[in-house]
């Protein structure tokens, strides 16, 4: 199965060994077909995307923060972090559809970080 996530590269602090794991998670839980699982699995999980995406919000918060105001970067990096309060603020539901929007939430992160901290293109 393909990665959702594009391949950060090895100088990257989006390369951090820590990312592994939730991306696995979150491939897991978006290819979920007919999941049966009990309420507070689904609860556990929607938990463990939770606190992952508020970490990685911060770090998208502090690249962003670092960028010139003429980078449209930071102005789509605060796009992002918007949808990220606003979905952080729903209450956890033991739900498979919860823990498949934090796990899109985590994606979205992840991928807005990587283009933070990719370099920019030189200019011609």
């Amino acid at each position: 199965m393909d990665s959702p996530f594009p391949p950060p590269t090895a100088a990257s602090p989006a390369a951090s060994p820590h990312r592994a794991p939730y991306e696995a998670l979150v491939t897991a839980v978006l290819a979920w077909k007919n999941p049966d699982l009990e309420p507070r699995d689904y609860e556990q999980i929607a938990l463990q995307l939770t606190g992952h995406a508020r970490a990685v919000a911060a770090g998208v918060r502090d690249y962003a923060a670092a960028l010139p105001k003429s980078d449209g970067r930071g102005a789509l990096a605060e796009v992002v972090l918007r949808e990220a309060r606003s979905r952080l603020s729903a209450p956890l539901e033991g739900t498979a559809r919860c823990a498949r929007n934090r796990a899109r939430l985590v994606r979205a992160l992840y991928m807005r970080l990587d283009r933070l901290t990719e370099p920019l293109p030189a200019a011609p």
